[in-house]
């Protein structure tokens, strides 16, 4: 299921925009998660406590204090796999939004054959994209977290907790069944922890050391984990 924003300091324009989406993924049995913001700080700032919580965006490019671009480019500084699209109301800007990589410029009212094309290449994006990420449900929320951007996980009875700099993303599942799914690159170090090898900065006589973090490697994986993050190392 997509989780869509829609930043735009007009309720009109955000209510239209919403309901074309909405009839469109009716139709095509699609299923989305719709979020409304009135300023692009207001989307920032629930982003920074949200961390890859919405796959696309459609940003107004005419708003308050902050414009659309601005707002751009910031998102596009700390959420670099975010799907942008810009609306507005003039057509002279159609070419500002290569700047930020956007996906797409429409002119409102968008038209359903344009937003038909938009959700098309999104969901084609996002499935390319899928090597690159880790997904986890978490309650109605699918969350796409970078693997780059992962330190380790760590198991908790029928739990696993994900652990990036940003923040955690705690879900339901088996550390085993991870540690299939993400694949090369992470290490099994204890019954409870998996660990990103590049994330690795030092490893001692039975811990690892993660920045300020400090995780244990237990008897029965010291010597394959000792061997898989020295591998790990001189192919980096």
């Amino acid at each position: 299921m997509l989780s869509i924003g829609i930043c735009d300091d007009n309720y009109d324009a955000r209510f239209s925009l919403r309901s074309a989406l909405e009839r469109l993924l009716e139709e095509s049995s699609g299923q989305a998660r719709f979020l409304e913001f009135s300023s692009g700080e207001g989307l920032l700032g629930w982003l920074d406590r949200h961390q890859g919580e919405l796959d696309l965006v459609f940003l107004d490019m005419e708003m308050g204090e902050m414009d659309g671009m601005e707002t751009a480019r910031r998102l596009r500084q700390a959420h670099e796999g975010l799907q942008l699209v810009f609306v507005t109301g003039f057509s002279d800007r159609v070419f500002d939004g290569y700047t930020v990589g956007a996906l797409g410029y429409l002119l409102k009212p968008a038209q359903p054959q344009q937003l038909e094309e938009i959700l098309q290449r999104t969901a084609a994006i996002l499935h390319r994209q899928e090597e690159q990420v880790f997904l986890c449900r978490s309650g109605d929320i699918t969350y796409r977290i970078p693997k780059g951007s992962i330190l380790y996980f760590v198991s908790d009875r029928r739990q696993v907790t994900c652990v990036t700099p940003q923040r955690s993303y705690t879900f339901y599942g088996k550390l085993d069944q991870v540690a299939q799914e993400v694949g090369r690159g992470f290490v099994r170090i204890h019954q409870r922890y998996l660990v990103r090898a590049g994330a690795v900065e030092r490893v001692t006589t039975g811990e690892v050391l993660l920045g300020d973090v400090t995780l244990p490697i237990s008897r029965s994986c010291q010597q394959a984990a000792m061997t898989a993050l020295t591998r790990a190392a001189l192919e980096d």
